[in-house]
């Protein structure tokens, strides 16, 4: 049974120490991850396993599925949870058809997509609103005024439709840079940065985790699991994937963000200290996440209920400095993917 956690040091709010990413919920064969999609009677079970599981914060975005995960996941939670059980997010940024009107982050998209988004998932509110990128990082958009995007944010907090800000994958000095800019004109700061982490991409160690270690940032990483690498499903090589996410178009995006040369010796030894502790591996690589200093709900992605129950099994796992070592040795420095285009 999953623990409670407090999401951020600065902010009050309570959530698992495991976050249910909802990105392959909807309806199969919309969206850019609509072969690996599974409509709701296919995720009823996960979600009821979820609840079961102590599973209480879920990530949703209105892309996904091209807001179809979140008329999927708002209907699930309402029928498994009560409303005070559970902490929602959702993003906006991402285009949601062909017209600059329908992307970005200016405030005509940010107020227009945050109502859209409340209307699909059949709340009054989302707990916490996630810029999916930061303003200028939106390619073919018009780089919004930062003052223009946070107040229109705050907006969005102040009338009630979300209740925390939060902020995805960016350079650490873009995040500082809103920070102090809510600040100085005070507007509701970020909570949270949910950013891309995990045993093979471990460049946001160098800025961005000091930062929000500073500042009393909570982490809950996306790609925990490298898109499938750090649980053999590719196993061993980009061409020898063996799920259908794997083995579908999704294989472009994994080697769009995953082109180290150890990335699948580190696998390999996240598979042999898994075989040791009779654990999988995604087991451990979601352990050594947790094992972080401000680390407080790695985002998870699942489509079957075992393994959901297997991933529980990480907050209860506690590698030792030696196990950790020994993962983290092969590691290279990496080109930051956000100097390459968009992470």
């Amino acid at each position: 049974m999953l623990n409670q956690v407090q999401l951020s040091p600065s902010a009050g709010l309570a959530v698992s120490e495991l976050c249910l990413g909802t990105m392959n919920f909807g309806i199969p064969g919309r969206g850019h991850q609509g072969d690996w999609t599974l409509d709701i009677d296919a995720a009823r079970p996960i979600f009821e396993r979820a609840k079961a599981s102590g599973v209480t914060y879920f990530d949703c975005a209105n892309v996904y599925g091209l807001g179809a995960s979140e008329e999927v996941v708002g209907q699930l939670l309402q029928e498994i949870y009560a409303r005070d059980e559970f902490v929602l997010t959702t993003k906006v940024s991402m285009p949601m058809g062909p017209m600059k009107t329908q992307s970005g982050l200016s405030r005509k998209h940010i107020l227009e997509a945050v109502e859209m988004s409340l209307e699909r998932l059949g709340l009054d509110y989302v707990d916490q609103l996630i810029i999916h990128r930061h303003p200028h990082a939106i390619p073919g958009q018009f780089k919004t005024p930062i003052e223009e995007t946070l107040e229109a944010l705050h907006e969005v907090v102040k009338s009630g439709m979300a209740h925390y800000l939060g902020a995805s994958s960016m350079f650490a000095w873009q995040f500082a840079d809103l920070q102090a800019v809510a600040k100085a004109n005070h507007w509701t700061p970020f909570i949270s940065m949910q950013n891309h982490y995990n045993l093979i991409y471990r460049e946001e160690e160098r800025e961005m985790i000091p930062y929000c270690s500073e500042h009393g940032i909570g982490l809950t990483p996306w790609s925990p699991l490298a898109r499938g690498i750090l649980t053999g499903a590719y196993q061993g090589s980009l061409e020898g994937g063996s799920t259908n996410r794997s083995q579908g178009a999704d294989k472009n995006r994994t080697a769009s963000l995953y082109r180290g040369a150890r990335d699948f010796d580190i696998a390999a030894r996240c598979a042999e200290v898994a075989a040791r502790l009779d654990v999988s591996s995604a087991v451990v690589a979601i352990a050594w996440l947790m094992s972080k200093p401000m680390v407080t709900a790695p985002v998870i992605g699942v489509s079957r209920v075992e393994q959901l129950e297997d991933l529980v099994q990480a907050a209860s796992l506690k590698l030792t400095e030696a196990d950790c070592d020994y993962l983290e040795a092969l590691y290279q420095p990496l080109d930051n993917l956000l100097s390459l285009g968009m992470s």
